[in-house]
């Protein structure tokens, strides 16, 4: 596979990583998870190239941090370029039946002080290559969670950091506290938001742009057509673009994305990932897959180029 680097300064990393999410949490719930394919796909993944392995602490919660320390055992571990966030944290209070808890925002300095130390026994590793505010609290300053970010920088226990969901102005304040390497945020060709201000933000100043969803949620693969489709327990039951009727509408994107992999002898998947990645130098999203099948689909397209 192709490489970029995290950063202008951070390690080569090739242009897909992986999001491992799923394999714990929010999708598909009332499916057995199956941790020994999980610890698989993992491995596969920094095999194949895709060394960028993301996960957070709010994941399971906490149970896909301790599956993916488990896969960077014997040997993985220095293979791999790995992220985690912080700043999220499951509600105390009690969901509606069917649905899953809800979360809550905690930037607070001493949550982030508490909470690499627990990252980081549940990895199974002394750092982290990026650790990442996973959103930024309006109850707390973002100077105040920044500054505790930087820490974990300076006592060695991540690399480099990170911020999720944030806007310029919210980049340009963390940047004049501590040098900020990554920006993860939602971008796929039905969520393009980004494209106007941050991408080209990052694109300038050098900055890695991570991509999450780069398949709208499984959309973009063609794999969902209707909203009965979707598991009972799953958490795009509750996004706007998967009720029925908006489905319906957005499935002309799908279409015209399986005409494109007709054409250019790729699969859905591919187009849609090699269109991200297409969309800057650094831009490198992290498709979420439990299957090495799809594993080594989503991987083959960091070398599809797309013409315009």
């Amino acid at each position: 596979m192709r490489t970029t680097t995290l950063g202008t300064q951070g390690p080569e990393v090739g242009v897909i990583g992986l999001g491992c999410m799923g394999m714990s949490y929010a999708y598909d719930m009332d499916t057995a998870r199956d941790a020994e394919t999980s610890v698989s796909v993992i491995r596969g993944a920094i095999e194949l190239g895709a060394t960028l392995i993301d996960t957070a602490d709010v994941y399971g919660p906490y149970t896909n941090e301790e599956l993916v320390g488990r896969a960077l055992q014997d040997g993985y571990r220095e293979r791999a370029v790995l992220s985690t966030k912080v700043g999220l944290e499951v509600s105390t209070a009690a969901p509606a039946a069917g649905t899953m808890p809800g979360l809550v925002k905690n930037g607070s300095p001493e949550h982030i002080r508490a909470s690499i130390d627990a990252s980081l026994r549940r990895l199974g590793t002394d750092h982290v290559d990026l650790y990442i505010l996973h959103r930024v609290d309006p109850d707390v300053p973002l100077e105040d969670s920044w500054a505790a970010m930087a820490q974990t920088v300076r006592d060695g226990k991540a690399r480099a950091i990170g911020i999720s969901e944030a806007d310029v102005a919210q980049i340009e304040l963390a940047q004049s506290v501590h040098p900020v390497t990554a920006v993860q945020s939602e971008l796929s060709l039905w969520t393009r938001d980004r494209l106007s201000d941050v991408v080209p933000y990052c694109e300038e100043r050098g900055l890695a742009f991570l991509p999450f969803s780069p398949l709208g949620r499984g959309f973009l693969t063609g794999r969902f057509t209707s909203f009965d489709q979707l598991p009972a327990d799953d958490m795009r039951r509750r996004l706007p673009r998967f009720q029925q009727e908006n489905l319906k509408a957005n499935l002309a994107i799908v279409q015209r994305v399986r005409e494109v992999a007709e054409r250019v002898g790729a699969t859905p998947a591919q187009v849609a990932l090699a269109w991200v990645v297409a969309q800057g130098r650094r831009v490198i999203p992290i498709p979420g897959t439990k299957t090495p099948k799809y594993l080594r689909e989503n991987v083959a397209a960091g070398d599809l180029m797309l013409s315009g």
